[in-house]
């Protein structure tokens, strides 16, 4: 999304950084992972494949993604590369732009378990509510990624349907005020140039 192409958002434990091709080698490793593919639901890409699908998440208006880098080793040495941890998405679902299907996948094992996803996914909730000015979420999870499917239960999401054929569930949160407030609470959230 060229919304994002330029910003960096900071947060207290992570910073997300637009997806550039100079992630897209370490990108492309994670996704090689069988365990990877299976709790997002993804099929493997060729390497030319990915650095494809990487200028449509750069290009495209209707998707939004961004690296999670851990904070601590981004600043410590300046590194992209060896900080980052994962990404995050926001894929836009209607003409009127009001829906957003969010994503997550902290694909480092040594970064799990240390509630950076759960940070991770609450600044690009917030970056989808007050930039991308988007009214309801969605979260399509396989029905197998039980860690993640906990996660955004806690987060206010609520069961609307699931498919046994695509073995996924789909959550859904309809944002709110109270909400939106909520989330601001959580975690530190400033947008900075990059």
């Amino acid at each position: 999304m060229k919304l994002n192409r330029n910003i960096k958002i900071l947060g207290e434990h992570v910073v997300l950084v637009p997806y550039r091709e100079l992630h897209v080698e370490k990108y492309h490793s994670w996704m090689k992972s069988e365990e990877l593919q299976m709790l997002t639901a993804s099929e493997p890409l060729s390497l030319e494949q990915e650095y494809e699908m990487q200028k449509t998440w750069r290009e495209d208006e209707d998707k939004c993604t961004f690296i999670i880098l851990d904070k601590v080793k981004f600043i410590k040495d300046g590194d992209e590369i060896g900080a980052m941890i994962g990404d995050t998405n926001i894929f836009i679902k209607d003409s009127d732009s009001s829906t957003g299907e969010i994503e997550i996948m902290i694909a480092e094992k040594t970064a799990r378990g240390k509630r950076l996803g759960w940070e991770a996914v609450i600044l690009m909730l917030l970056y989808g509510i007050k930039d991308v000015k988007l009214k309801n979420f969605e979260a399509k999870i396989s029905i197998k990624n039980l860690i993640s499917i906990a996660m955004f239960q806690k987060l206010g999401f609520e069961e609307i349907s699931r498919s046994d054929v695509f073995e996924e569930v789909t959550l859904a949160k309809a944002v709110s005020e109270e909400w939106t407030e909520w989330l601001q609470k959580q975690y530190m959230y400033q947008i900075q140039p990059h």
